[in-house]
């Protein structure tokens, strides 16, 4: 595991998950339902939950989404699942929690933006509110400001101080400061008003992977809040992946955040689950979190003509997060181990030998056989039309016996 340090933050507990104070990063999603509807919800919420999310964000802007909430949350403990579910205000946050206490219990966190709450007005303050809520029910928030609808009050008189200056800052520079000052004079406020800084979390979003670390940075400059980390909207495809993977990894190579969302633009009838693997695999890139083992492949080139290594390749990695929920119940550490599906012999032989269980298959003219290497050491060599099949039983052996079993659970010898 990586051994970078990590800013320094104060614990916030959210439903049983502790989010900063040295614990471990965590992983958190949004579902995309109308919260309206139960059962839809409840799906992707299982969805998401299943592949890892350990918070999962719903909308609550109506009525009818704000009564939701207490029969999605019944329904996910009937089927076992746990996982603490936050509520996402904009603009009514305040008259719900007050309409629908059912709700506002059920709720493991609250997410509040001071940029569409009026905060501080004086006989309006709809921030103070939903925070009275917030220690009525016990629950922490998170104030999240977002660039695109940051106070404009705020920004106009830091716009206006900044003019004065004799060198003035450039525009997108007094914006990112405006949203830290958003953020931190938010929570202040919220500690005067009762909440204490260990039921507060913080978040700084933006869309452009250069200004979410310049904002981070500064964010994490001023305080010890809880961080969550992500850009505001990611975008499509490998472009949101690339972007979540840039913006996220490097401020958690900085040692800043304490969990991360990755804001996917799915395509229509796309998995939800997706921004859930990514943030998954930027931690496990980082080494600071193991998930599930992973295959290392090599890309490929003209010695490898045949698709083989990469359906097989595609096929190990599948098989492995398939058998994770299983095998986390059951042994300890195998979320960790490597795996290598090499396509030829010049780099097969030691790629696999890094691996705790490789195999290098034959590339175009090679002999057609494929060598396997288990903790470093040739083992055997498989050949014919069934070396996937056989491969995983290797695999599902070194399993059963290089991990051991958890409390109640026995190991083959």
């Amino acid at each position: 595991m990586s051994a970078n340090p990590r800013h320094r933050t104060v614990a916030v507990n959210v439903g049983g998950v502790n989010v900063g104070g040295g614990h471990p990063v965590v992983v958190q999603s949004m579902t995309n339902t109308d919260t309206a509807d139960v059962q839809s919800t409840v799906n992707q919420v299982m969805a998401l939950a299943n592949s890892g999310s350990e918070l999962v964000r719903v909308t609550v802007n109506t009525d009818e989404a704000a009564a939701a909430v207490p029969k999605i949350v019944e329904t996910l403990y009937k089927f076992g699942v746990r996982v603490p579910v936050i509520g996402d205000f904009h603009y009514n946050g305040h008259l719900l929690l007050k309409k629908y206490p059912d709700m506002a219990k059920a709720l493991a966190k609250y997410r509040i933006n001071p940029g569409n709450v009026n905060i501080g007005k004086k006989h309006d303050d709809n921030f103070r509110v939903m925070i009275e809520a917030a220690i009525e029910y016990g629950r922490p928030v998170r104030i999240g400001v977002n660039w695109g609808s940051l106070d404009g009050a705020l920004l106009t008189r830091m716009m206006d101080e900044n003019n004065a200056l004799p060198e003035p800052e450039d525009a997108k520079t007094v914006t990112l400061r405006a949203i830290v000052r958003s953020a931190i004079e938010s929570a202040k406020a919220a500690e005067h008003y009762g909440l204490p800084k260990n039921r507060i979390i913080l978040s700084a979003k933006v869309s452009g992977v250069q200004d979410l670390i310049r904002v981070y940075r500064m964010l994490a400059a001023e305080g010890d809040y809880a961080l969550h980390l992500g850009l505001t909207e990611a975008g499509l495809g490998s472009k949101g992946i690339v972007a979540s993977t840039a913006a996220i990894g490097i401020l958690l190579q900085d040692g800043i955040g304490d969990t991360i969302r990755a804001s996917l633009t799915p395509l229509p009838n796309g998995d939800r689950s997706d921004e859930v693997i990514v943030c998954q695999q930027i931690l496990q890139a980082l080494e600071l979190r193991s998930f599930t083992p992973q295959v290392t492949a090599c890309p490929g080139c003209g010695r490898t003509t045949s698709t083989f290594f990469q359906d097989m390749a595609d096929q190990i990695q599948t098989y492995l997060r398939e058998q994770m929920p299983s095998w986390k119940e059951r042994y300890t550490g195998v979320e960790e181990m490597k795996v290598a599906v090499m396509g030829c012999v010049v780099n097969g032989p030691g790629e696999s030998k890094h691996s705790n269980i490789g195999i290098s298959l034959p590339g175009t003219f090679e002999e057609p056989v494929a060598p396997v290497y288990v903790d470093g050491k040739l083992k055997l060599t498989l050949r014919g039309d069934k070396i996937v099949a056989e491969f995983i039983a290797l695999l599902n052996d070194y399993v059963d016996k290089r991990y051991s079993a958890k409390v109640g659970e026995t190991v083959s010898a």
